[in-house]
């Protein structure tokens, strides 16, 4: 489990030192400390660069100093140790303070608080002020040479340029003509990134995602005195992304790398990864303790509560029970039942985190996106094929990020010009303009547009025979997201290819592929109708061929088994498993063998299942199967509620099938022994 508590930015997590820290050592880690923030020299200030620099300076001058009285006095006098150790503490903060300075995502967010980094710097100086004047030194050469550098510290002109107060009001121009519905004035608004250096979409970009991280910790903040500003100021940067940077270099920009990648990484995952290990539950709101596991909230504060002083996991004896919240697996939490559809209802946390996603935020930040929108649904119908390019990636990312977003989108009638733009002979438009229909799929008022603009043959025709593998995986998944209305379910059934188009996905297609054709699958099963279909097609034989090689992704051995579980509720599905050789002894060995609880509770709902409606033959094969008994004892012990019970209900129906047997065993041999009198 990784750190997930990196510092926010303009805030100063300073340590003083040790109060049993020698003279010595702190006068070296205080030399140390000031050559670190010297090296700041070199790097670029976008605004309060003067007040920077004069900080630089300042220190510079000290460091002077120290090294005179480190040459001086190689043990320095414990009457130091005070003046040291605030000296110290300060230059954390001003570290701190310049590294959010020179931050090249962060440009935009440091100009709208460029008065309150001036206050950091006034308030770090007057601290420096302090802690000179307690210091004791005996030479007067350095008394000399350390009264110019107070002289110099105290009479520092700490005022905001008249160039960043300039671009601060225009900046404040811009948000108000937003507030008021109106479009920024582009040459107002060209000039406030000009004087930041963002001069490409890759930078806008880097803004974006900055003022998006910060929204996430400022949603948790209690007093969330920031939010409203962040909205605003991410709405403008979007809005400047979208139609300032319209050549752009979106193409460089690693969108596969942000986007492809991390779905990778989380469908990658074992779902037990994020389970708690005391409740074996998702976790809600993960917390790590002093051992460095990790465990849900609720779960710990009770283990702790009830008068365990020990590491659930481990069994090791704590003296610590402070829990630190792991914001970064609860992400990968949220992005992984995101993705794969998994409900967090039972989390009041998560349901407050992902509500904010149904509104823009500010008043402004709902114009810019409006606007930008506006912009690209032009782009869209008569733009240049560059244009059109630029259009669709833009969309694809607006599409993934929230409701309020895919609403606008909708809104605004992208929806046919997409599908129209799928067909294009244009392998990045086609992608980026299927991805951005997976993506508004998710929203109800689209699936509608889809079916009534004929998107479903066009959706399949990509997923088919598109350009490029990615966009072949987009339209499966868009096809999940129709199939989950009854009404589509039949509907794309009753195309003859759809089916068969989604098996070739799960045969040929990458991993990630091979998941989105087979949670399509299972979606277009949910209508009983499609069942004969899939088997007539030879769904079953698949499916089986998957679960030989199980080992190799667990997510599709869980889709695939779920998909097998679906089909064994009646008896011709039972049937077309039973009749693909050793599918029950495969379907076992992934029970036995699998350490994902997930798996092992779709394997059983599937045995379950084929006890039911298979009858005794499927029985007779499980118990001759002496591995089973192992597993299905296991989730009794340790799998949620729905698991034990499948699990107790398949034991008592092998049970019932040994107790059956030997009673007829008995019955026969004792008509076979003959009466034997006994004198």
């Amino acid at each position: 489990m990784c750190d997930a508590n990196p510092r926010r930015i303009l805030t100063f997590p300073a340590i003083r030192p040790c109060e049993s820290v020698s003279p010595t050592t702190l006068l070296s880690s205080l030399i140390t400390l000031s050559n670190t923030i010297s090296s700041y020299k070199l790097k670029p200030f976008y605004t309060n660069a003067r007040t920077a620099k004069d900080s630089l300076r300042l220190v510079g001058n000290i460091l002077v100093c120290l090294e005179e009285i480190r040459s001086d006095e190689p043990n320095p006098a414990s009457a130091m140790l005070l003046s040291l150790s605030e000296l110290h503490f300060v230059f954390q903060k001003l570290q701190f303070l310049l590294e959010d300075c020179t931050r090249s995502d962060a440009r935009v967010w440091m100009l709208f608080r460029s008065e309150k980094v001036l206050n950091q710097f006034r308030a770090i100086f007057r601290s420096i002020c302090v802690a000179l004047d307690v210091l004791p030194l005996d030479s007067m050469e350095l008394k000399e040479l350390m009264g110019l550098v107070k002289n110099q510290a105290s009479k520092s002109r700490l005022e905001l340029l008249r160039e960043d107060q300039g671009i601060l009001e225009q900046l404040r121009s811009v948000l108000g003509q937003l507030e008021l519905h109106m479009a920024p004035n582009p040459e107002i608004l060209k000039r406030v990134l000009d004087y930041l250096g963002i001069s490409s979409w890759s930078e806008c970009n880097k803004e974006i995602k900055f003022m998006d991280s910060e929204i996430g910790l400022e949603r948790s903040d209690t007093k969330k005195s920031d939010l409203g500003i962040l909205y605003s100021l991410m709405g403008l940067m979007i809005y400047s992304r979208c139609t300032i940077f319209t050549v752009g270099d979106c193409d460089k920009s690693p969108f596969n790398g942000d986007d492809h990648s991390n779905n990778q990484f989380v469908t990658s995952l074992n779902l037990d990864d994020l389970r708690c290990p005391i409740s074996l539950e998702i976790m809600t709101d993960p917390v790590t303790i002093i051992t460095g596991h990790t465990y849900d909230r609720s779960s710990i504060e009770k283990w702790f509560g009830s008068g365990h002083l020990t590491c659930p996991k481990t069994g090791e004896k704590i003296n610590n029970c402070k829990l630190v919240s792991n914001l970064c697996i609860k992400n990968i939490i949220k992005q992984y039942c995101l993705e794969n559809r998994i409900s967090m209802a039972g989390s009041k946390s998560i349901q407050r985190e992902t509500t904010h996603t149904t509104t823009a935020g500010s008043v402004a930040a709902e114009a810019a996106i409006k606007m930008a929108v506006d912009f690209l649904a032009d782009c869209l119908v008569v733009g240049t094929s560059e244009a059109k390019h630029k259009a669709t990636y833009e969309i694809r990312l607006l599409s993934k990020s929230s409701v309020f977003n895919r609403a606008c989108l909708v809104e605004a009638g992208v929806v046919p010009s997409l599908l129209d733009l799928i067909c294009l002979r244009n392998p990045k438009i086609q992608e980026n303009a299927t991805a951005a229909l997976l993506n508004l799929s998710k929203y109800s008022k689209t699936q509608k547009l889809v079916v009534e603009n004929g998107g479903l043959e066009l959706i399949l025709e990509v997923a088919q025979n598109g350009f490029k593998m990615e966009a072949r995986q987009h339209a499966a998944g868009t096809l999940f997201y129709l199939a989950s209305v009854d009404e589509y379910r039949d509907i794309i059934g009753r195309i003859p290819r759809s089916i068969p188009v989604l098996m070739e996905l799960v045969l040929n297609g990458t991993d990630r592929c091979k998941k989105n054709a087979l949670v399509a699958i299972l979606g277009l099963l949910m209508y009983p109708e499609n069942h004969w279909k899939a088997l007539a097609f030879g769904i079953v034989p698949l499916l089986i061929d998957l679960l030989r090689s199980w080992n190799q992704c667990e997510d599709l051995v869980i889709d695939s088994l779920a998909i097998l579980a679906n089909l064994g509720r009646n008896s011709n599905g039972v049937l077309a498993i039973l009749s693909c050789g050793d599918a029950v002894d495969v379907i076992v060995d992934v029970v036995c063998s699998t350490p994902s609880k997930a798996s092992r509770e779709y394997g059983v709902t599937l045995l379950l299942a084929m006890c039911t409606n298979g009858g005794v033959n499927v029985v007779r094969v499980l118990v001759s199967n002496a591995s089973l008994m192992g597993p299905l004892y296991s989730m009794l012990a340790e799998g949620g509620s729905r698991a034990t019970k499948k699990a107790s209900s398949l034991i008592k129906i092998l049970h019932e099938f040994n107790e059956e047997n030997a009673s007829s065993t008995t019955t026969t041999t004792r008509r076979h022994v003959p009466f034997v009198n006994v004198w």
